[in-house]
C-alpha cells in the first residue's frame, strides 16, 4: 500500500510543472516571465490535486488531461507568437521527463506500479535527476534549432508599417548581413517575402514571383501604385551575384530603434532553417 501525503504531492507537482514550463520557454528562446510560469504551474497543481478526489475522478480522462496541459501552456506562453511550438516543446519535455523516471525506476529495480512523483525508491533526488537528464538530452538534441534566443539579444520583434498597415515578425540580428541602403547607408532588413503578403498584396502574383525579381519588377511597372520598389544586388555563399526585390516601407521598428523609409529586401526563401525567425537585421557597427 502506497501512502500519499497531499502537501508533499502538491509541492512536488508544482516544482515539476514550473521546471517543465521554464525549460520549454528557455529552449524556444522565450523571454523569461516567471510570474506566468508560476500561474501555469499553479493551475497544473490545482488540477492534479482535484483529480485525487473521487468526485473529480473524471479529470483523469485523457481528454481532460490534454485540456489541462493546454490551459497551462496558454497561461504560461499566451503572449508568444510561437505558442504552438513552445507548447510542443512542453509536451516533449513532459514525455522525456516521464521516460527519465521510468528509466531510473528500472535501473533501481522499482516495480512499475510504484513509479510516480513520490515513488518510494525514487523520491526527490530521483525526480531531480530525471528532470536534469530530460533537459540535458533535449538541449543537446535541439541546440541547432534553438541556437538564437531573445534573452541574449539576438532575436527581436520587427514591425514594418506601410500605408496604414503593420506586420510584426521575429528577426535575427545578423552581423553577417552587410547589405546597406545606397541612399542612407543604414542596414537593409531582409524578410521572407511571404510575410509581407498582407502589407503589400499587389506584389504577390504567385508563390514563385519573388524568385525572378527582375521580371516581377517589370510586370509591376505602372501597376504598383505608390510602392517604391527597386532591385538590390547581393552576394552570398553559392551566389556570385543575385538580385532581391526591395521595398521602401514607411517605418521600421525593432528594439529601441525606429526608422522611416526603411529599405526592406524580400527573400523568396525562408531565412532560417527551423523557422525560429523570419527576418534578418544587419549590424550598424
Amino acid at each position: 500500500m502506497t501512502v500519499l501525503y497531499l502537501d508533499a504531492y502538491l509541492v512536488m507537482n508544482f516544482v515539476v510543472n514550473y521546471l517543465l514550463l521554464a525549460c520549454a520557454g528557455k529552449l524556444d528562446g522565450d523571454p523569461v516571465v516567471r510570474w506566468r510560469y508560476v500561474l501555469g504551474s499553479g493551475l497544473g497543481t490545482a488540477y492534479a490535486g482535484l483529480a485525487l478526489f473521487p468526485a473529480w475522478a473524471f479529470l483523469e480522462h485523457p481528454a481532460c488531461k490534454a485540456a489541462g496541459a493546454a490551459a497551462m501552456v496558454l497561461v504560461a506562453f499566451g503572449r508568444s507568437e510561437r505558442i504552438l511550438r513552445t507548447g510542443g516543446l512542453f509536451l516533449v519535455l513532459s514525455c522525456a521527463f516521464g521516460g527519465g523516471l521510468l528509466l531510473l525506476s528500472m535501473v533501481r529495480g522499482t516495480e512499475t506500479g510504484q513509479v510516480g512523483f513520490l515513488g518510494p525508491s525514487l523520491g526527490m533526488r530521483g525526480i531531480l535527476v530525471a528532470a536534469a537528464l530530460s533537459y540535458g538530452f533535449l538541449s543537446l538534441l535541439l541546440r541547432g534549432q534553438f541556437a538564437h534566443t531573445r534573452t541574449a539579444g539576438e532575436l527581436e520583434e520587427l514591425s514594418l508599417s506601410h500605408q496604414g498597415k503593420t506586420v510584426t515578425v521575429l528577426a535575427l540580428r545578423d552581423t553577417g548581413n552587410t547589405l546597406q541602403d545606397p541612399l542612407t547607408g543604414r542596414p537593409v532588413v531582409v524578410i521572407e517575402g511571404e510575410k509581407l503578403r498582407d502589407l503589400v498584396p499587389e506584389i504577390f502574383q504567385d508563390r514563385a514571383s519573388l524568385s525572378d525579381p527582375v521580371a516581377l519588377l517589370r510586370d509591376l511597372e505602372g501597376r504598383a501604385g505608390s510602392l517604391r520598389l527597386q532591385l538590390l544586388p547581393y552576394r552570398a555563399v553559392g551566389v556570385e551575384c543575385g538580385m532581391l526585390l526591395a521595398l521602401r516601407v514607411e517605418r521600421a521598428e525593432y528594439g529601441k530603434r525606429a526608422y522611416r523609409n526603411c529599405l526592406t529586401a524580400l527573400s523568396p526563401t525562408p531565412v532560417s532553417d527551423g523557422g525560429g525567425y523570419c527576418a534578418l537585421i544587419g549590424s550598424e557597427g
